[in-house]
């Protein structure tokens, strides 16, 4: 008789499971409150009018179609019951005999309220749609606005330089130059002014030493304001308050500066870390469970090699997720399971047209060497051929042209 396999989350680590499973030996069921996977390394994409978000989203139903032994529920996770084995949602109970968690990250606003309530983020296709709605609508505003209101309508704060961070002030600033001046002929885009708020000495800080340097060098020529060693303490909508004692009135501030796990109940405490990551083993087996696994984000793993754990990128998710789908299989067949290990195969960021850094286990280079590698592999992880041409055919176009022409407010009558 076949195992039923819950996996609440259909992130990289999720729906990677969820296609790497025996349907010979298991019965799946995938939870997630959307009905789509978000590829989301291209979310700044979407912020920045790039690409259309339906390019880098895809219906689970239509990863699945014609394998009946994957379920799909779009539901909400309520709680886990270790105890009875089951799984309850926000649409019925579901039983299991393994239970995999891979519920990802939210954004780790550190307990500030003012910024949670006021900043934009940027961990999923609506918040990508947020923010290219609100830059829009803020050029819109600028034509109209009076003296007192448009200093913070030019301000576009970015807290965090990691990669995330530095790819929306790389776009931001190239659509300040090449795109929005043909859109809006009478603003003065001298005016408009990127800011990059960093806490650590420097960005793209988890990166070498000199992808760093190169990729502060290559944002502040693009007119990008980085500013280092920095916290923003407050933001009430209007101005943001940093930690050396200044202030930017500004309409849109962006927070990408910290995460921490998606949390469910159900779990007991002590599984937990303090930024709300489950503590596993080397084969990804949550504290205290034989039945119980998490993988991706979520999951803390440490390793001889990874004594603080693996990073959360999307290659450990991956990966973690395909082990812990042949160590299920093995456990069925009675063989001995694999530990997990990251083999670190370097990381990336793009900063712009003909701009990127790589850094890999024995070579670093950057410029548009490196940014052709940075589309190349970041295009070969997109899910179908039909979305691979769809966005290689608009980064051509962008490239040729300097302009995407898909920068539409969309908006409901309630939001506007």
């Amino acid at each position: 008789m076949k195992k039923k396999v819950v996996i609440i989350g259909g992130g990289f680590a999720g729906l990677g499971l969820a296609k790497a499973l025996d349907t010979k030996l298991f019965d799946i069921t995938l939870i997630d409150k959307l009905n789509h996977h978000q590829f989301q390394p291209l979310f700044y994409q979407v912020a920045t009018s790039q690409i259309e978000p339906s390019s880098i989203s895809f219906p689970f139903r239509f990863v699945f179609r014609g394998n009946e032994n994957i379920k799909i529920r779009m539901a909400e996770v309520v709680e886990v019951s270790p105890t009875l084995n089951k799984v309850f949602t926000s649409t019925g109970e579901l039983g299991y005999d393994y239970l995999i968690v891979a519920t990802g990250c939210k954004t780790n606003f550190f307990n500030n309220a003012s910024i949670e309530k006021h900043s934009f983020t940027l961990k999923s296709t609506y918040d990508a749609i947020s923010i290219r709605n609100q830059i829009i609508s803020v050029f819109e505003k600028i034509l109209t606005a009076n003296e007192a209101e448009l200093e913070a309508l030019f301000n576009l704060v970015i807290v965090g330089a990691g990669p995330t961070g530095v790819e929306l002030a790389g776009a931001f600033a190239e659509i300040k130059r090449y795109v929005l001046p043909k859109d809006y002929p009478g603003i003065d885009f001298s005016k408009f002014s990127v800011y990059l708020i960093e806490g650590s000495k420097k960005p793209l800080s988890a990166m070498s030493e000199k992808s760093s340097k190169t990729s502060l060098d290559y944002l502040e020529k693009m007119g990008v304001k980085v500013i280092t060693e920095t916290f923003v303490k407050e933001y009430d909508g209007k101005v943001a308050v940093l930690s050396n004692g200044t202030s930017i009135p500004t309409a849109t501030l962006i927070w990408a500066a910290g995460v921490k796990g998606n949390k469910i109940n159900g779990l007991p405490q002590d599984v937990w870390i303090a930024n709300d990551r489950i503590i596993v083993d080397r084969f990804n087996k949550v504290k205290g469970f034989e039945n119980i696994f998490a993988v991706g984000d979520i999951a803390f793993m440490t390793t001889p090699e990874y004594p603080k754990a693996h990073p959360q990128v999307a290659n450990v998710a991956i990966n973690q997720a395909k082990l812990l789908a042949k160590n299920l299989k093995h456990i069925i067949l009675n063989k001995p399971c694999r530990e997990y290990e990251y083999k670190d195969l370097g990381a990336m960021a793009t900063i712009g047209r003909n701009k990127a850094v790589v850094d890999l286990p024995y070579i670093r280079f950057k410029g548009y060497f490196a940014w052709l590698v940075w589309m190349f592999l970041h295009l070969m992880l997109i899910l179908t051929v039909r979305n691979k041409l769809i966005i290689f055919i608009n980064w051509a176009w962008t490239y040729v042209t300097k302009n995407s022409a898909l920068r539409l407010i969309l908006k409901s009558d309630k939001e506007r």
